[in-house]
């Protein structure tokens, strides 16, 4: 039956092969193991036929490879791009820096972090010399309720949209202590940003605590945030770490050109 005039066109329902490879990289970001092709058309709600021949056109351009038991990973092709990419982005150069003087200076752990949809993840780390050691792997991803960071990262959205998103991803910690009110957290995020300093203490981990302040752009927008992992007994008495961190998220901005910008929008 042909279409009437002036009827809107149907939404495609068939799923592009970029969607299917993008697909393939998801599920194996978020398992951080290799899979089977099977496994991964499971995971994904994909046609194993379909998936199959995806797999293998990536395999095959280097985007993936594949182990002697058909298992596959992350190709070198994608770490060449991921190396070109790293080496254009200004702000993760310089906060690597800045990361690795406030290790020295506290000696603690020091973590640059960011926010992957609702989770934060670690984009670099600096272990502390100490014989106490924090550490997650780069690239690891916690929900946002749990950190510091977390709180920061959404802190300059709208109310409603703060509030929005704790209620879709939020979650209880393994220690039962995060804040899982939406409500809450969304006033705590807005305060935590306001005072350029976040502390969480045995939420995710017990006996570990994490003091975090944010890298703000002009437009008020936390884009990252520097924060130093330390054992709960040491943040009971949190200034000196309070200041390092607070300067060294400083810093950052400072020599990104951010920080008149933020200092004169807040005046």
């Amino acid at each position: 039956m042909p279409r009437e005039v002036g009827a809107k066109p149907q939404p495609r329902s068939r799923v592009s092969a970029l969607d299917r490879a993008l697909q393939v990289l998801d599920q194996l970001r978020a398992t951080g193991s290799p899979m089977t092709a099977y496994d991964i058309a499971r995971s994904a709600g994909a046609p194993l036929s379909t998936m199959y021949s995806i797999i293998d056109d990536m395999v095959e351009k280097g985007l993936l490879m594949r182990a002697d038991d058909r298992r596959v990973w992350l190709g070198p092709r994608l770490y060449s791009y991921g190396l070109l990419y790293a080496s254009s982005l200004d702000l993760l150069a310089v906060a690597g820096e800045e990361m690795q003087r406030l290790s020295r200076e506290v000696e603690e752990t020091v973590q640059v972090c960011g926010r992957d949809e609702g989770m934060m993840i670690v984009l670099l780390m600096a272990e502390g010399p100490g014989h106490f050691r924090v550490t997650s792997r780069v690239g690891s991803r916690v929900p946002v309720n749990w950190t510091a960071s977390g709180r920061l990262l959404v802190g300059h959205l709208s109310p409603a949209k703060r509030a929005a998103f704790f209620a879709k991803h939020v979650k209880p910690s393994p220690t039962g202590r995060a804040v899982t009110d939406p409500r809450k957290l969304s006033q705590a995020s807005a305060a935590a940003l306001a005072q350029r300093l976040s502390i969480q203490i045995g939420e995710s981990d017990a006996s570990v605590a994490c003091l975090a302040a944010p890298v703000v752009n002009p437009r008020g927008e936390c884009m990252i945030t520097i924060s130093i992992v330390l054992p709960e007994a040491k943040a009971m008495n949190p200034e000196r770490y309070t200041r390092a961190v607070q300067a060294a998220a400083e810093r950052i901005e400072q020599r990104l050109g951010w920080r008149t910008a933020v200092d004169e929008r807040a005046a």
